[in-house]
């Protein structure tokens, strides 16, 4: 039974039954009613987030773990990207332009990944837009680095022959400079001895005791070891590359034709042999079937200062051995 309330009133100063009107009333059962809703309500979203099935527990588990590892799955991908184009740059700039390649352009090292949608098959899932960038970014990393591996081993490729050719050029005096008694004739216009004529010397002179030894300057094959009326005893060394060496005027030949040698292996001795005045051996260096200054390929064997002073011995005036 519902409580009877009263007011006072102060005209008749005595107590008033307080008369509740029926429309008053629904309306305040009806918000108390809506009131007890909306409380169960809100209460069944914050107790529902506390009170969940195993099976949504271990879910959320596994959602959390998967966004952890995406996370750092990300973070690999970006070192690793990273490193990848510092690698890039130095196969481009360094490795690349010392072996005299040509540079790998972007275009090249991100080809295929343009015009059809090929991660369509991705759309319409949650996260699709994030799972799409990651397999993009994994695609695009990995045909960069079947790139680069394949550059890396024509690095090595060309190395290998970078290090063949760098032995085999000319590079090494083709008599020991203690063993020189002079470097007569350097390579220019000269007074022939035997012609009386002025005649272009294509090579260099150098004076010894006869049966000083004579090595190969770089590491080839003999082509010619014979005796010819003009260079006596000579030695021919096609070295490749475009590079060949001659050794006149020898006393005895120690190598044979078609006989592999190396830079330093002994070929023969100094003489007089041929159209020569004196004990000395003439040499000369060829690049492509023209002759070249023999004393810029000494680099191997002397100091700055002993280069020098060859330089203005091979200047100076005067007739030719040979």
């Amino acid at each position: 039974m519902a409580k009877v309330k009263y007011y006072y009133d102060a005209d008749t100063l005595s107590y008033r039954k307080i008369k509740v009107k029926k429309g008053d009333y629904y309306k305040k059962t009806v918000f108390g009613v809506l009131a007890t809703f909306l409380t169960a309500f809100i209460g069944f979203i914050v107790f529902s987030q506390f009170i969940m099935s195993p099976n949504e527990r271990a879910q959320n588990r596994e959602l959390e773990n998967l966004k952890f590892h995406y996370e750092l799955l990300s973070k690999r991908m970006e070192e690793g990207t990273s490193i990848l184009r510092q690698l890039q740059e130095r196969d481009n700039n360094i490795y690349r332009t010392y072996f005299e390649a040509n540079p790998i352009s972007d275009e090249q090292r991100r080809a295929g990944f343009g015009g059809v949608n090929k991660y369509k098959y991705l759309e319409g899932f949650d996260n699709s837009i994030v799972i799409t960038k990651l397999t993009k970014d994994i695609d695009v990393l990995s045909k960069q680095l079947v790139v680069q591996s394949k550059s890396l081993d024509e690095i090595v490729s060309l190395a290998k022959e970078k290090s063949k050719m760098l032995a085999s050029i000319p590079a090494i005096l083709p008599v020991k400079l203690e063993d020189l008694t002079r470097m007569a004739s350097g390579y220019k216009w000269r007074m022939h001895p035997i012609l009386k004529i002025r005649k272009f010397h294509k090579g260099m002179d150098f004076t010894a005791p006869p049966g000083t030894p004579i090595y190969a300057s770089g590491n080839g094959t003999v082509i010619r070891a014979q005796r010819s009326a003009t260079y006596g005893n000579v030695v021919y060394i096609d070295h490749g590359y475009g590079y060949k060496t001659v050794y006149a005027h020898m006393s005895k030949i120690k190598t044979k034709r078609w006989r592999k040698v190396k830079r330093g292996d002994l070929i023969g001795y100094v003489g007089n042999t041929g159209r020569s005045v004196s004990a000395h051996l003439h040499y000369e260096v060829h690049k492509n079937n023209r002759p070249l200054n023999p004393i810029n390929f000494y680099y191997g064997d002397l100091t700055a200062e002993e280069f020098a002073a060859m330089q203005i011995a091979a200047e100076e005036e005067g007739q030719s051995y040979d």
